[in-house]
């Protein structure tokens, strides 16, 4: 059984994902997301589809981007 890096949870079917060179074990896809997935800056949700990136700012859409003050060009 492995433990997952997210929730601690002792898993017999775990998934790994690899990520920068660093390998991560879950027990879910919501563990993953949790662990790894960014966070729109504007309002805090996890950004599981492409979003916007400006700089080192990562944005669910493109409306939180304008908000922000980004150039929310797509």
């Amino acid at each position: 059984m492995a433990q997952c890096d997210h929730c601690g949870n002792d898993y017999a079917n775990p998934m790994t994902i690899e990520k920068n060179g660093q390998t991560f074990v879950f027990d879910s896809f919501e563990c993953a997301i949790m662990k790894l997935a960014p966070t729109c800056r504007q309002c805090g949700v996890r950004v599981v589809g492409h979003g916007l990136e400006e700089g080192d700012d990562v944005y669910c859409c493109a409306h939180c981007a304008k908000k922000a003050g980004a150039d929310a060009r797509a």
